[in-house]
């Protein structure tokens, strides 16, 4: 298992020394415990990984007392407290910001471009929203947003009804993940599992094979942060780059 840590951390730091802001999302849906904890291991294990990372959180709408990307967006000079060390991360409101460009979008290549220019202090800009939000932000685009499933009641119901969303409306392939919770239960046979329902649902209503990556939750220390960082490489490696000017594939 050393040799496997050594391996992908050497193939985040090779991505981390490329200057433009990379673009990843995490699609948001039902119960957000069943999310957050992963959300907060991937950017830990982003930020140990040379990347200062800033979450734009669409779960939360920004304000007076809680300014976020809107403001960042209505006056370029105001700016959120930026990460001094490449160990940080940084969460901002981002509901209102994100809708703002969504709304005054003109070309599918100009959908993120806005934020190059505000967050190129970051290496990683991750947009958690909800899979409308997203398929709004997104379509047509290399990015395969994050989907957790996890032992949180009707988690595959509402994962399903985001992937669903996401394929159809705008040809999103999710990265999913499977959080297993650790030591696995005795009594669940494994085709009872919400991710096994989930592919299940997937292929039958979708025609879409769907593959997912394992999380374990409690694991030992060093079996978790190799689960992490695999899942760290593979978003990364279809992350946008913010300097180019448009989708691969749109034209």
């Amino acid at each position: 298992m050393l040799e496997t840590c050594v391996n992908q951390g050497a193939g985040l730091q090779r991505i981390a020394l490329q200057a433009a802001p990379r673009v990843i999302a995490m699609a948001s849906h039902g119960n957000q415990q069943g999310e957050l904890p992963l959300l907060w291991s991937l950017c830990s294990t982003l930020a140990d990984s040379g990347y200062p990372v800033v979450v734009l959180d669409a779960n939360t709408a920004e304000s007076c007392d809680n300014p976020g990307l809107e403001q960042l967006l209505q006056d370029a000079h105001w700016r959120h407290e930026e990460p001094n060390e490449p160990t940080s991360c940084s969460v901002i409101p981002a509901l209102i910001g994100l809708q703002t460009m969504v709304a005054s979008q003109s070309t599918n290549g100009l959908r993120l471009e806005r934020l190059s220019g505000l967050l190129q202090n970051f290496g990683v800009i991750l947009i958690y929203a909800r899979a409308d939000l997203l398929v709004s932000l997104l379509p047509g685009s290399d990015i395969e947003p994050l989907l957790t499933v996890s032992p949180v009641k009707m988690s595959a119901v509402t994962a399903y009804q985001a992937l669903k969303k996401m394929f159809l409306d705008a040809g999103l392939r999710p990265t999913v993940a499977n959080i297993v919770i650790e030591p696995l239960s005795k009594t669940v046979e494994p085709n009872q599992s919400p991710v096994n329902k989930l592919q299940e649902c997937a292929m039958a209503f979708l025609g879409y094979r769907l593959d997912a990556l394992t999380i374990r939750a409690r694991s030992s220390e060093g079996r978790a942060t190799d689960d992490v960082r695999r899942l760290a490489l593979r978003l990364l490696e279809n992350a946008m780059p913010l300097h180019r000017h448009h989708f691969v594939g749109s034209h």
